[in-house]
């Protein structure tokens, strides 16, 4: 199934900004995570169709999914 990733700040470097992949049915985020060698540790903002959720949530055909890093500020 298709599934758009985003990826942000840190977690670009050495992958890409913005991907269609393919993932087999009833895939979950915490596989995409593990294909994308990204600790679910350090995914600490995990967006599904601008909705947060879990790593263990399914995807779905055509989802969009954004990975954000932990985020310093001042």
């Amino acid at each position: 199934m298709p599934v758009e990733v985003r990826l942000f700040a840190t977690f670009r470097e050495g992958r890409f900004k913005e991907k269609q992949m393919e993932f087999p049915q009833a895939s979950s985020l915490a596989d995409l995570l593990e294909h994308l060698q990204i600790a679910e540790t350090e995914a600490r903002i995990l967006l599904v169709n601008g909705t947060a959720v879990s790593a263990e949530h399914k995807l779905a055909p055509h989802d969009v999914v954004s990975i954000f890093p932990p985020m310093a500020g001042g």
